[in-house]
């Protein structure tokens, strides 16, 4: 199933993407949200599919819509760095030996379309396709024998925007360049798991005012998806709609020659993951 939610920011509904790939259908008969209470219950979820397939579903008027984040009231999202071969290469860094785990704030998660800001002072921000995770049951300490795949719910489209100067030239960790305002497009889907059987043969494209920039695969991820959740799951607890963002391809402004073509007000930037949809971003100043 593809779920998403759909109306103003703070105000969205429930609703599922038809199999045509076109039309909308109102979940809100059957759902309060697309949340991690919805992504826990597999009765709730069944119940959706069986009303998907019985055509029982109410068509929405999808003209003029906006789209909203697949999930609500995330409640934290967990970020992997360095974890393309490529990318790694590209900034000059070593892989990393473990995954390089931060955060971004909930609050960074806006919209798959909506507008993304330049920060104050800003000139150094950056672009990032990601794949995400979204967590469907509870992880904790996750055993070598167990399936960390089992406890994902699905698999939406991630930006990780980032803000080079503020993550690495003004000491400390990362976060002041991982959470500035609207700094986290996700969506335009919530893919649940049953319809990506591989998460490790994804392709990821970004392009920025329509030149392609990064054109990668999660086959090149350092630590796969699985080994990142029962990763993440004996550093801290996974909850159900909880989100990782499992790291980005070669092809960003980084690791372009100088001068390096970061973002500016003006810029529109798009991007996709097979099976997963697509997003278009304008930037504009904060």
């Amino acid at each position: 199933m593809k779920l998403l939610r759909v109306g103003a920011a703070g105000a969205e509904r429930p609703a599922l993407l038809d199999e045509d790939g076109t039309t909308l259908r109102d979940l809100s008969g059957l759902a309060a949200d697309v949340d991690g209470e919805l992504l826990a219950d597999p009765d709730a979820l069944a119940r959706v599919r069986q009303a998907a397939a019985g055509g029982e579903l109410p068509a929405l008027d999808a003209a003029g819509l906006r789209i909203g984040p697949p999930v609500a009231r995330i409640g934290k999202v967990v970020c992997i760095g360095l974890n393309y071969h490529d990318h790694a290469a590209e900034t000059g860094a070593e892989p990393p030996a473990e995954p390089v785990v931060f955060f971004k704030a909930a609050d960074t998660v806006v919209g798959p379309h909506d507008v993304v800001l330049v920060p104050r002072r800003s000139r150094k921000t950056d672009w990032e396709a990601e794949l995400a995770v979204v967590i469907g049951r509870t992880a904790r300490y996750l055993a070598d024998d167990e399936d960390p795949l089992s406890y994902v719910a699905g698999y939406a489209v991630s930006h990780d925007v980032s803000e080079r100067e503020f993550q690495l030239e003004r000491g400390g960790t990362w976060d002041k360049g991982k959470n500035c305002e609207t700094f986290n497009p996700l969506g335009p889907w919530l893919v649940t798991a049953d319809e990506v059987p591989d998460p490790q043969a994804l392709s990821l494209r970004l392009w920025v005012n329509g030149r392609l920039r990064q054109d990668g695969s999660t086959a090149d991820q350092i630590f796969p998806v699985a080994d990142v959740v029962r990763y993440v799951s004996r550093f801290m607890t996974l909850y159900p709609g909880d989100v990782i963002n499992t790291g980005t391809p070669a092809g960003v402004a980084l690791g372009q020659p100088e001068p390096k073509p970061f973002l500016r007000a003006g810029d529109v930037v798009e991007l996709e993951i097979q099976g997963l949809g697509r997003q278009r971003q304008e930037f504009k100043d904060a």
